[in-house]
């Protein structure tokens, strides 16, 4: 066997399907639009635009923790 005849594949690099690489693009840009949304609200009414959708955003996690917690 030749060196030139061996085929090397590298699987750990590849995506193991599309869909699953759609769905970390989809969530990427999901969270790059949140946070423009944030900083363009902050740029509109200042410090309260900064601080009301943080405040806002706690039961949210909230419940998103205790969704983890619970398996």
């Amino acid at each position: 066997m030749a060196l030139a005849d061996t085929q090397i594949t590298d699987h750990a690099n590849a995506p193991a399907d599309k869909s699953e690489t759609s769905t970390a693009l989809k969530l990427i840009i999901t969270v790059l639009v949140a946070l423009v949304a944030w900083g363009l609200s902050f740029f509109t009414w200042g410090v309260p635009g900064l601080y009301i959708p943080a405040v806002a955003a706690v039961p949210v996690m909230y419940l998103l923790l205790v969704i983890m917690a619970r398996g």
